[in-house]
């Protein structure tokens, strides 16, 4: 599926890094050719946006299932998949077939495996992943207790310049916990670990990158302590990087009062006060990715006890609007939401999207920031619909998209 026509979108307002600008956006063979006032030639297709927004097509950096009808839906046009699958992804071939498990309408960018089976002791074949077509490396799902390995794939990350895709949680603190210390984890009974599980965590792999020089990213960094101790590695000149999903600035674990499964997360929600930590850490720039945490689970994982259910949400439908009610409410504009769920996770991914910027690939998504709707677990394109946002109200969406400059 390639673009074989020339297609140039007026009356269109750009989300650009700059700011919001009124032009006109031409796309020609799956590339943006020219952005300006008056750009369009003769024989073009012409799409008329009618002041809505031209955005740059969503980068969702993390996801665990490959759900092109919900990614669609988004306005995800890449997407990168962690490495838990069955089996994982702690082979060359298995990332090979990942990488072209989507095209021509989708591309999924596999995040290697850091050890073998993800059991965190023998690296695995790193460098063939990358050549195969890796776009990083994740620990998975769990934490590297061994510090000694993850100081080696830290520094074999770093000689192949690889991002290495952190879960920030000491295992040994977390155990099989579903909840977070305190006063709600109590009140229902639930199995919990300390919020400080998050800090600890943070605080060795920022300490073993500087060792390293290498890039890590925080998938989800989601308690004030861990906040503060991302900010303090910034400052002193770390490569790290920090990502939440909409669940913790959205929610805290007043959300599991009922034991609705649907708010079962990996990390759990957290405290009141921690969810608002996290919305001044987006506000202030401390995050600088926010992506779904895709994870759609059926019936048979969690149509359960609360401690025996499966953690994860599907959320890359609802994605951008979550993120655009932070620009509604003041945290942030519009190109650093944009930024965001497109520009940051591409920039770590190493691929030539997620920007408006003539010769990069036409990933382009049309939206209306206004349209209302409601979230509806039974009416998701999603193979599941595990959504904790079920019946909320929420506002902008993606009306056409366009991934190589053929709308999809």
């Amino acid at each position: 599926m390639k673009q074989t026509r020339a297609l140039t979108i007026t009356g269109g307002r750009l989300v650009t890094t700059d700011g919001i600008e009124e032009a006109s956006l031409r796309l020609v063979e799956g590339r943006i050719a020219a952005i300006g006032a008056q750009v369009a030639e003769d024989g073009d297709e012409i799409v008329e946006a009618r002041g809505r927004l031209v955005a740059p097509a969503l980068v969702d950096l993390g996801v665990f299932a490959v759900d092109k009808p919900a990614f669609h839906f988004g306005g995800i046009a890449r997407a990168a998949l962690m490495p838990d699958q069955s089996p994982p992804l702690d082979l060359p071939a298995r990332v090979n077939f990942i990488a072209k498990s989507g095209k021509p309408d989708l591309w999924v960018h596999p995040l290697a495996a850091a050890t073998v089976g993800l059991a965190g002791t023998e690296l695995a074949e790193i460098a063939l992943m990358r050549d195969a077509g890796a776009r990083g490396i994740a620990t998975g799902r769990g934490w590297i207790a061994d510090s000694g390995t993850m100081l080696r794939v830290l520094r074999y990350a770093a000689m192949l310049d690889l991002v290495v895709v952190s879960h920030a949680e000491d295992g040994a603190l977390a155990g099989d916990a579903v909840a977070t210390a305190g006063e709600m984890a109590t009140r229902l009974g639930l199995p919990s670990a300390p919020a400080e599980a998050e800090a600890l965590a943070i605080a060795r792999d920022v300490a073993l990158a500087e060792m390293a020089g290498a890039r890590l990213h925080l998938r989800q960094v989601t308690t004030r302590a861990g906040l503060d101790l991302v900010r303090a590695a910034k400052a002193h000149g770390v490569a790290v990087t920090a990502g939440v999903t909409p669940a913790h600035f959205m929610l805290s674990d007043l959300a599991t009062g009922d034991f609705r499964t649907f708010a079962r997360l990996s990390p759990p929600l957290r405290i009141e006060a921690d969810r608002q930590a996290v919305v001044e850490a987006i506000g202030d720039g401390t995050i600088d990715v926010v992506s779904s945490g895709h994870d759609p689970r059926g019936p048979e994982d969690k149509r359960l006890p609360f401690a025996d259910a499966a953690p994860g949400m599907a959320g890359a439908e609802t994605l951008l609007a979550l993120v655009l009610s932070l620009v509604r409410d003041g945290v942030i504009d519009l190109p650093r939401a944009f930024a965001l769920v497109a520009d940051n996770p591409a920039r770590l991914l190493g691929v030539e999207a997620g920007r408006l910027v003539t010769g990069y690939e036409a990933d382009i998504a049309i939206v209306d920031p206004e349209k209302p709707w409601i979230v509806s677990s039974d009416r998701m394109e999603a193979s599941a619909g595990n959504t904790p946002f079920d019946g909320q109200p929420a506002q902008g969406r993606v009306l056409t998209l366009y991934k190589g400059g053929v709308e999809v």
